[in-house]
């Protein structure tokens, strides 16, 4: 695979683009119901044309309210007071001037439509009653306006504004339930990976306080006896000071051991890690590295990989949206390649390299005769490291 600096991962790329799919959707259902359906009645030739014009611009008006309205919903944002307003006055004049002329199969379009996107903006308690409201009293106006007229078809102007309120409302809310529930569940899975990132941190000063705080307790309490001794009796104040200096040597030491091992990377021990931190995230992780080829590489090409797991799955979380990734070790002429794969990349991101470690890394692996290199493409993100035995 030729070395290519692609496109990083961008994790708020997916839920854009799903947010964007979503609303597509849902003003794509509007406009096409609403533009098929009131359309013939617009281009009837025996329709007067006066008539026509009103609904025919009453329509287009309520589809782009709705439109605009779907897009604030969408992004969580509070409906705005002129569309509201826009789009009921609309509604009310598209679905009157067909009622009016005697047509009931279309009139009840725009307003059960434009109610569908109302009560979006309702909590889920309130949403269903109102949509259990507009399915009685749209069938009554009709009901109300074909007796009053002498309509023979009175069923007709019941049952179709009830099919339109049904066939819009569930639908809507659903849509719109679906993609509060994939906002909710990248929210969780960005949580998981911060909490696994967290308790590494915790547990590494936990550690650190255990060494610690014991020597620092004994060291202060030795410290204060061998001032009180200073003048009374200096030879053991001089005792208590070298068991000070014996204690605070000890500390550095341990200090510095927990430092090294908690710095110091093994490929398996990053591998592992990773595989833990991913899946607690949500990620589904595939490893397939040969244990014989890993133990048998040299102390300074080990550690490099295993950084450049530990880097590659730091992006992976900060940046991606990835649902699976693989670790793969594989041998490599007189050495080893190792490939870390994910299904998270989005094009037109900021470059992988920017602003990480990636870059310093290929250094690190260049100067000891190894390769490193990203790629982002169809989707896929890959980095690929090779080093020497």
């Amino acid at each position: 695979m030729s070395t290519v600096r692609a496109p990083a991962d961008d994790g708020a790329g997916g839920l854009a683009g799903f947010r964007r799919n979503v609303w597509w959707a849902l003003a794509g259902t509007v406009a096409c119901v609403l533009g098929f359906a009131v359309g013939d009645w617009v281009l009837d030739p025996g329709v007067h044309p006066g008539l026509r014009a009103v609904t025919g611009l009453a329509t287009a008006a309520t589809i782009v309210a709705c439109a605009v309205l779907l897009g604030r919903r969408v992004r969580d944002e509070p409906a705005s007071a002129g569309w509201l307003v826009t789009a009921c006055g609309a509604a009310v004049l598209a679905g009157a001037v067909p009622l009016a002329a005697g047509n009931f199969g279309i009139w009840s379009i725009a307003p059960a439509a434009t109610i569908a996107v109302l009560v979006m903006f309702l909590p889920p308690r309130r949403a269903w009653p109102a949509l259990a409201a507009a399915l009685v009293a749209l069938p009554a106006v009709g009901v109300a306006v074909a007796l009053a007229t002498g309509e023979p078809h009175v069923g007709h102007a019941a049952w179709m504004p009830a099919l339109m309120v049904v066939a819009f409302g569930p639908a809507m809310l659903g849509m719109l339930r679906g993609w509060q529930v994939a906002a909710r569940l990248d929210d969780a899975r960005r949580m998981a990976g911060r909490l696994a990132v967290a308790d590494e941190r915790l547990r590494f000063a936990a550690d650190l306080h255990d060494i610690q705080g014991h020597h620092l307790q004994v060291i202060a309490l030795k410290s204060e006896l061998a001032a009180r001794l200073a003048e009374a009796d200096p030879a053991r104040a001089a005792e208590q000071m070298r068991e000070v200096q014996q204690l605070a040597g000890d500390a550095l030491r341990e200090t510095r051991a927990l430092v090294q091992g908690y710095r110091r990377t093994t490929l398996s021990a990053e591998i592992s890690n990773a595989s833990r931190v991913l899946t607690a995230a949500g990620v589904t992780v595939r490893t397939d590295v040969d244990a014989d080829l890993a133990a048998a590489l040299p102390e300074a090409p080990r550690g490099l990989l295993g950084l450049v797991v530990r880097e590659a799955t730091t992006n992976l979380l900060r940046h991606s949206r990835a649902t699976r990734a693989a670790f793969v070790l594989l041998p490599e002429d007189t050495g080893a390649r190792l490939v870390i794969d994910n299904d998270g990349a989005s094009p037109g991101g900021p470059a992988a390299g920017d602003g990480t470690g990636l870059v310093s890394l290929a250094e690190r692996l260049a100067a000891v005769g190894g390769r490193l290199s990203w790629a982002g493409e169809d989707g896929r993100f890959v980095v690929t490291a090779t080093v020497t035995a």
